[in-house]
């Protein structure tokens, strides 16, 4: 017979011994994403896949914004996160620091995330935009790359939120702790 786990039976670290596992070397950057409630999603993708941080930045919401908290269920808590005026100065600094950059978007030269070469030496800052209007395209300079969601239906995109889960899933499958 199939049971559910309860939450006890789940072994999860409380937030002082989340603070001391490894994270993967992974920096979300939200670029001007307007809802509270997607960025309180993409905190608590952040925290189940024991992402570096997150980087909020433009029009993003901030803790302890009540769309957020809502979604969020405390990872505002656990994960760590910065806010930048612009995204670019969030750039710079996770450039300065030895990141790749890649904005998840559709565009010219993407690469699939399906193919794509997730290699474990290397530092990530993923950016994720505007729900509308995507990733700001002033940011292409400072960009390694690319990557784009492999999609099949009729619809041109994802919610930002979704897209953040499948993309940190993909980023945790290669690079998390074995």
């Amino acid at each position: 017979m199939i049971r559910f786990l309860k939450n006890a039976e789940l072994n999860r670290p409380d937030k002082d011994k989340y603070q001391e596992l490894p994270k993967i070397p992974v920096w979300i950057i939200l670029d001007n994403v307007r809802s509270g409630l997607n960025v309180g999603s993409v905190f608590r993708t952040a925290d189940a896949f024991l992402i570096e941080g997150i980087m909020l930045c433009g029009i993003t919401s901030k803790p302890p914004e009540r769309d957020i908290l809502k979604s969020a269920l405390g990872a505002t808590e656990t994960v760590t996160w910065k806010y930048h005026d612009h995204t670019q100065n969030a750039l710079q600094e996770l450039k300065g620091s030895g990141y790749e950059l890649y904005a998840v978007e559709q565009g010219e030269g993407a690469q699939n995330l399906d193919n794509l070469n997730i290699d474990s030496s290397t530092k990530f800052g993923l950016v994720f935009g505007h729900e509308v209007k995507g990733v700001d395209p002033d940011l292409i300079p400072m960009l390694d790359g690319i990557i784009q969601v492999p999609q099949s239906g009729t619809k041109h995109s994802l919610n930002i939120s979704v897209c953040c889960g499948i993309v940190i899933w993909e980023f945790y499958k290669h690079l998390g702790i074995k």
